[in-house]
């Protein structure tokens, strides 16, 4: 199922910034590729630091040009998507998630890495599925990261996820 807006632009392009985990330079690359490609920037669901959120720092990094659009979800709790929004007594409903319209590239950062559930069915990979735009992985050198690039990869060959901007 494709969900870009109807209004897109036919040079737009998307892309969705996932990781092999949780503090592996997603928000980096994405503050990267959003000025880069002079992309507006979204992060679907934010699970804590809205004092400090991603978008924020996207905004602070990319410099007074970059727009971060509003996120889906919002938690207080940094946890997994699916334990902040049940301490918050809310489900995470991938129904409920639509790519913004823009007029602009879009870089899209997913939260942690492909399989942090986002409620007791659906996981981020499965966010990226239906969206259906093109993936890029981001890999942190540490020991145990070629299994964990690897399990990524596969997992994203196996919903047919891969490419950079070539949808």
């Amino acid at each position: 199922m494709n969900i870009k807006p109807e209004t897109q632009n036919p040079e737009q392009k998307f892309l969705f910034v996932t990781g092999i985990g949780t503090e592996v330079g997603k928000t980096v690359c994405s503050a990267v590729l959003t000025k880069y490609f002079k992309a507006d920037y979204w992060k679907p669901v934010q699970s804590g630091d809205l004092h400090h959120s991603d978008s924020m720092k996207i905004t602070d990094w990319v410099g007074e040009n970059a727009v971060s659009l509003p996120e889906t979800y919002r938690f207080q709790l940094a946890a997994s998507p699916h334990q902040s929004a049940f301490e918050e007594n809310t489900v995470i409903d991938l129904n409920q998630f639509q790519i913004p319209e823009t007029q602009n590239n879009l870089i899209i950062e997913g939260a942690g890495g492909l399989m942090v559930p986002l409620n007791d069915e659906n996981f981020m990979i499965d966010l990226i599925e239906k969206l259906s735009i093109p993936v890029a992985l981001v890999v942190r050198n540490y020991l145990g990261c070629i299994n964990h690039s690897l399990l990524s990869i596969l997992a994203l060959y196996q919903k047919n996820k891969t490419g950079i901007f070539n949808s």
